[in-house]
C-alpha cells in the first residue's frame, strides 16, 4: 500500500489548471523500424504530443508499447517501451487529450424596444444555435482496409498465410450524435479450409464493433465490442460503457459486459465483468497529464474470477522529462475454498524518458511482474501459479547525436528472479548514419549481445535505406550474422540472414509494401520469408 498512497500523494501534488477536454483515438501503421527508432504513419498527428504513449494490441490487450520522440505533420518517430519492437505494418493507437470546441452559445432573447416605429419581419440569422450546434457534430470518417500474404520457404515444406483487415471510424454519422468503430481481420492458411469450417472464430477477429451516441458534449454510451483505453489492460468488452463528464475535470464511467473467450475472442456468456473509473485529464500546449483508477471485478459462471484496482498515469513533468506509469492491485483471493481480500500489487511498469539536451537522450523502465490469476478459469493450476516468483525487468537506454550526420546509442534490459530463474541479459548498441554523401541513403550499423540460462547469442547487423522516390518509393536492404550458443548441451548455430523491401506509396491513400528474407545456417536448409500487403485508406 505504500506504493499507492505515494504515487497518489504525488499526483496530488502535480495538478495544473484544468479546462475542457476530450480523448481522441487515431490509429496508425508503423512503415520503418530500426534499433534506434519507430517509425509509425498517421492520417494527422495534429493531436499527438511529443512524450505520448502509443499502445498496440497484445493478447487481446492494449498495452503501452511506444513513446513518441519527435513529429512531422503525418508521422512520428517513437522509441520502444517493449523489449521486442514492432514490426512494419503492424497498427498502434494514440490516446490523446484535446481541448472541447466549445458548444455554441444559445441566443439570448431581446427585450422588446420601447418603440412606436412600425415592426420589420426580422430575417433569420444564418448562425443560429440550432445550426451551430449541428455544425459542431461535423461528419468525420476514416477507414482503411488491407490485404496481406505471409508465405514461408522451407525446403520441399511451404506455407501460405493470408490475412484481411478492415478498419472504419465514423464520428458523428451524418451530423448525428451516432458514431462507429469497427476493426475486423480475417485470417486463414491456403489449403487448410477444414480449419475454418471446424472454428470460424479462429480465423475471424472482431477487436472492435462498436456504436457511441453522444447524449451531450459530457455523457455518451457505447455499446458493442470495445477496448475502454482509459482501463486498456482490461481488454476488449462486449457490452455497455458509460461516460459521464463532472464539470472541467473529471471523467466518471462504468462498464458492464463480457470478457471475449480466451481461446479464440469469440462471444462467451460466462465471463461477465463490470467496474467502474475515474479519468483525470488535463494539460496546457505540449503538457499532458492523465490519470485513470479503475475497480474491475470479473467472474466466470457467476463466481468470482478476478477483482482488481487499476491504475495508469502520464505526465509531462517537464519540456524535457515524461513520465508513465502503470499498476494493478488484485483485491481477492481463493485458495482451497479460503476466500481474503488482501492486497497484492500484480504488474508496475515506471518509465521515465529525459532529453538532457539537443544531442543527448536518455531513458529509464523498471517492470514488476506476476501470474495474473483467474481463479475460476485457473481453478487447478492455482498452486502453481501462486509458486512462480515475481518477474522484474530494468531497461536503459539512451542516444547521443555525434554530429548531425552520425548518433551512437544503446539498449540495455536486465530481467530477473530472486532464484535466477529466467535471467536475461541483453544489450544492444547501434550506429545510425542519417545521410551518406553521395548516395542520399541512410545506414545502420548494430550489435546485439544476449545472454540468458540456457542460450548466448551475439547478433551483428547492418541496414541501408533509401528513397529511390521523393514520398513514393522506398528500399531497404540488411544483412545480420547470428551466432546461437546452447548452454545446455554442446550445439552451436551461426545464421546468416540477408533481406530485401520495398514500400510504395502509389497515391496519398494507397500504399504497397513487399518484403523478402532468406536465412543460411551451419545446420539446417534454406529458409525464406517472403510478405507483401497493400492498403487502401478512405
Amino acid at each position: 500500500m505504500r506504493i499507492l498512497l505515494v504515487l497518489l500523494g504525488f499526483i496530488t501534488c502535480s495538478g495544473i489548471a484544468f479546462g475542457q477536454k476530450e480523448t481522441v483515438l487515431e490509429k496508425g501503421t508503423v512503415t520503418y523500424v530500426s534499433s534506434l527508432n519507430v517509425y509509425v504513419k498517421f492520417s494527422s498527428t495534429e493531436n499527438i504530443n511529443k512524450g505520448d504513449t502509443l499502445f498496440v494490441e497484445s493478447g487481446y490487450k492494449m498495452l503501452p508499447a511506444l513513446v513518441v520522440k519527435d513529429k512531422s505533420s503525418t508521422s512520428c518517430v517513437c522509441s520502444s517501451l517493449l523489449s521486442e519492437k514492432p514490426k512494419v505494418g503492424d497498427v498502434l493507437t494514440s490516446r490523446s487529450v484535446v481541448e472541447k470546441k466549445p458548444e455554441p452559445e444559445k441566443e439570448k432573447k431581446r427585450k422588446p424596444e420601447a418603440t412606436t416605429a412600425k415592426k420589420e419581419n426580422p430575417k433569420p440569422a444564418s448562425g443560429t444555435g440550432v445550426t451551430q450546434a449541428v455544425n459542431a457534430r461535423k461528419q468525420n470518417i476514416k477507414g482503411r482496409i488491407s490485404a496481406a500474404s505471409y508465405s514461408s520457404f522451407y525446403g520441399e515444406d511451404v506455407s501460405h498465410r493470408m490475412r484481411y483487415t478492415f478498419t472504419l471510424r465514423g464520428d458523428h454519422l451524418n451530423n448525428s450524435r451516432f458514431s462507429t468503430d469497427t476493426y475486423i481481420s480475417f485470417r486463414h492458411t491456403l489449403g487448410e479450409s477444414a480449419t475454418i469450417k471446424n472454428n470460424l472464430a479462429d480465423a475471424l477477429k472482431v477487436y472492435t464493433l462498436a456504436v457511441k451516441y453522444d447524449f451531450s458534449k459530457n455523457t455518451n454510451i457505447s455499446l458493442g465490442r470495445k477496448i475502454n483505453y482509459r482501463v486498456s489492460s482490461m481488454g476488449a468488452i462486449d457490452g455497455a460503457q458509460f461516460e459521464q463528464g463532472i464539470g472541467d475535470k473529471l471523467v466518471l464511467g462504468a462498464i458492464a459486459g463480457w470478457r471475449p473467450n480466451y481461446l479464440d475472442y469469440s462471444f462467451n456468456s460466462k465471463l461477465f465483468q463490470a467496474g467502474v473509473y475515474a479519468s483525470l485529464n488535463s494539460g496546457k500546449a505540449n503538457k499532458t497529464l492523465q490519470t485513470t483508477f479503475a475497480v474491475v471485478e470479473q467472474r466466470n459462471a457467476n463466481k468470482i474470477d478476478r477483482r482488481f484496482l487499476y491504475f495508469q498515469h502520464t505526465n509531462s513533468l517537464s519540456r524535457s522529462l515524461n513520465l508513465f506509469t502503470s499498476f494493478e492491485f488484485d483485491l481477492y483471493q481463493n485458495v482451497n475454498n479460503e476466500v481474503t481480500n488482501n492486497v497484492s500489487l500484480t504488474n508496475l511498469l515506471i518509465s521515465l524518458r529525459y532529453r538532457a539536451s539537443r544531442k543527448l537522450n536518455l531513458s529509464l523502465s523498471y517492470d514488476n511482474r506476476k501470474n495474473i490469476i483467474y481463479y475460476e478459469s485457473y481453478k487447478s493450476y492455482i498452486d502453481q501459479l501462486i509458486d512462480n516468483e515475481t518477474r522484474q525487468g530494468l531497461r536503459l537506454g539512451g542516444s547521443y547525436r555525434i554530429t548531425k550526420l552520425f548518433t551512437l546509442g544503446f539498449n540495455g534490459n536486465w530481467r530477473f528472479q530472486k532464484s535466477d530463474l529466467n535471467l536475461s541479459k541483453n544489450i544492444n548498441t547501434y550506429l545510425n548514419i542519417s545521410r551518406i554523401p553521395g548516395l542520399n541513403a541512410r545506414a545502420n550499423i548494430s550489435a546485439n549481445f544476449l545472454q540468458t540460462n540456457y542460450l548466448d547469442s551475439k547478433i551483428y547487423g547492418a541496414r541501408l535505406s533509401k528513397e529511390l522516390i521523393r514520398r513514393k518509393l522506398n528500399a531497404e536492404i540488411y544483412y545480420r550474422m547470428v551466432d546461437y550458443k546452447y548452454k545446455n548441451y554442446d550445439y552451436n548455430i551461426l545464421q546468416h540472414i540477408a533481406g530485401l523491401d520495398f514500400s510504395w506509396n502509389i497515391t496519398r491513400k494507397l500504399a504497397f509494401y513487399i518484403y523478402y528474407e532468406g536465412t543460411i545456417d551451419s545446420k539446417n536448409k534454406p529458409f525464406s520469408r517472403f510478405n507483401a500487403k497493400i492498403i487502401q485508406r478512405f
